[in-house]
């Protein structure tokens, strides 16, 4: 089916960077597959039998494009090559372990195009119970906000809101309508192709993690607004891909965030509270990464089972 006999999708090309999603690659897909007109799904050396179960799925569709990159690029990178190949005039960057609910992408599409200076919409990540997830909605954690969250500052948010905001949105009510916010979150993006061409692309210089918060100060920084949708909601079983290897990613993760930091708060901060922001990040990746150490010697010992 070409898109002439579906005049009913949007004109969105959904971009999907994929390793080891499993099963719910093509989930994800199909949900796509019945709100855009295109979907690439960029494949990160994959070891598992997602691609199989996807082209067993499609085996002839026309709008599904699979790029095989032969190796984990990362996610920006894996972003940045499905940006080069898609032909539509906006495009949702989509997490292959999130499942788009029926008119979601609709909804988020007519926020985009409500507004011209619009250049990034999210919508509502929700757990498989349908428990808003954090990250949708959120505020850009800077240095000083990290700080008050890290040591639970934040519980005196109501008392005085200025000095110790919380960046947790999504611990708020929902907005009635689309809301302006600071950051959105890279599993869930459509972005105005416009808006990328003034901005540029993803930072490959990250990884995985923190790429999607270094998007949205950029795109704030050259006056695009960015929205959240709260009627758009989004299924998102978190983790899927990256349970396998948890101190892998953490170490990302946390790797990330330095770059982040450094990248755009290194001359708003003293050097002494950027030291101690380093040292915090590093400390707090060295809890995580005993921890998962331990869990692995105990399932290696056996304990646990049961």
């Amino acid at each position: 089916m070409n898109s002439s006999q579906i005049p009913c999708l949007g004109p969105v090309s959904i971009v999907i960077v994929n390793h080891n999603a499993g099963s719910l690659l093509t989930d994800c897909v199909r949900t796509g597959l019945e709100q855009a007109r295109q979907v690439i799904v960029v494949d990160n050396a994959s070891s598992d039998s997602s691609l199989s179960q996807l082209e067993a799925n499609f085996p002839s569709e026309s709008r599904l494009r699979v790029i095989r990159s032969g190796r984990n690029l990362g996610f920006a990178a894996g972003c940045h090559t499905g940006v080069q190949a898609a032909t539509e005039s906006c495009i949702l960057f989509l997490n292959p372990d999130c499942i788009l609910t029926e008119g979601a992408l609709d909804r988020m599409l007519k926020a985009l195009q409500s507004d011209p200076r619009a250049g990034m919409v999210g919508g509502l990540l929700t757990n498989p119970d349908g428990t808003e997830q954090g990250g949708g909605r959120r505020a850009v954690p800077t240095p000083w906000r990290s700080f008050v969250r890290a040591v639970s500052l934040h519980r005196f948010a109501n008392r005085w809101p200025r000095l110790f905001f919380d960046f947790y949105l999504h611990l708020q009510p929902l907005p009635n309508g689309p809301l302006e916010v600071e950051a959105i979150s890279g599993a869930l993006m459509l972005v105005r192709r416009e808006a990328i061409e003034d901005v540029g692309s993803w930072d490959q210089g990250y990884f995985l993690h923190c790429e999607d918060l270094d998007w949205c100060m950029r795109f704030r920084q050259k006056g695009w607004k960015i929205l959240f949708v709260p009627d758009a909601p989004v299924v998102h079983y978190q983790g899927t891909c990256s349970r396998s290897r948890p101190i892998f990613v953490e170490w990302h993760k946390h790797k990330g965030m330095m770059r982040f930091y450094r990248k755009f708060f290194y001359h708003q901060y003293p050097g002494i509270l950027m030291w101690l922001v380093a040292l915090g990040v590093w400390g707090r990746f060295g809890v995580v990464a005993a921890y998962y150490g331990v869990l692995h010697v105990r399932r290696f010992l056996g304990f646990g089972r049961g």
